[in-house]
């Protein structure tokens, strides 16, 4: 047997590797999918943070700002730009989180397909660290506002659909 298989994967009567469920094979497939947009998320983030935090400089600079929209003025708000300016000051160590974020969780979702309980734990902390990291180097406003609130409910929604199908790991 390879190092992947252990006895206990294969079902016992007729030697066949067990079945992924269904549950846990769809989360992770779509956990890999979130993984590969978070890293090209991430990339774009590190690479165009300063163009960002310029155009929203110009925007609220302009003499336009007056006769923007309540709603798009909410978005290019004084507490918006110091979001933005605090994402520019500190993307190297944001990125690094987040890239650590992503690999625990691509690497835990791996597990999981494997039925380790181990790979749950990885999925949970790889998708803890990068909220942490947020409020950490930019302040908690960046999770309360709309892409924050997004974050924090897929986080939530994923955790919860994962905890859902422990069931079906083992130590």
């Amino acid at each position: 047997m390879s190092e992947l298989n252990s006895p206990s994967d294969f079902l016992p009567s007729t030697g066949e590797k067990k079945a992924v469920p269904s549950g846990i094979n769809v989360l992770t497939i779509l956990t890999f999918i979130g993984c590969a947009i978070g890293l090209l998320g991430a990339g774009y983030n590190f690479m165009n943070a300063k163009s960002g935090l310029d155009k929203m400089e110009a925007a609220i600079n302009s003499p336009d700002y007056e006769n923007m929209p309540a709603l798009a003025k909410k978005f290019m708000s004084p507490e918006a730009l110091e979001v933005a300016r605090k994402s520019y000051e500190n993307r190297v160590p944001i990125n690094l989180i987040s890239l650590i974020g992503i690999g625990l969780c691509f690497f835990g979702a791996l597990q999981m397909r494997q039925l380790k309980m181990q790979g749950y734990y990885l999925y949970l902390v790889g998708e803890i660290i990068p909220l942490i990291g947020m409020a950490i180097f930019i302040g908690i406003g960046s999770l309360t506002g709309f892409s924050g609130i997004i974050a924090i409910g897929f986080t939530l929604l994923f955790v919860l659909l994962y905890t859902a199908q422990r069931k079906h790991l083992v130590n």
